[in-house]
């Protein structure tokens, strides 16, 4: 295997369960790597990635934001309907 191969030998799940770990800098160098490159070829996870770091810095302003009546079970039903589609098609690992 190619270092190129290890790399991207990182599943979608995978990325999504190191995330905060990445974005807190408490993964090895070799993970770190292997999720950046996975995230550059990634859309979807690049998506996850991107709304998880607006996350975090909305909730580290300290201002406080309203979310409609249901809003958090609608994104997840959302997340995994997506997901379930991505797995259907091949297009999520």
């Amino acid at each position: 295997m190619n270092r190129q191969e290890r790399l991207l030998d990182i599943t979608c799940q995978e990325v999504w369960r190191e995330l905060t770990n990445y974005m807190e800098g408490d993964v090895t160098a070799e993970m770190r790597e292997r999720i950046a490159e996975h995230l550059s070829a990634c859309a979807h996870c690049r998506a996850v990635f991107d709304g998880s770091k607006n996350v975090v810095q909305l909730l580290g302003n300290g201002k406080t934001l309203e979310l409609p009546s249901g809003f958090s079970r609608r994104l997840y039903d959302r997340l995994q309907a997506e997901f379930k589609s991505g797995l259907a098609s091949g297009s999520v690992e």
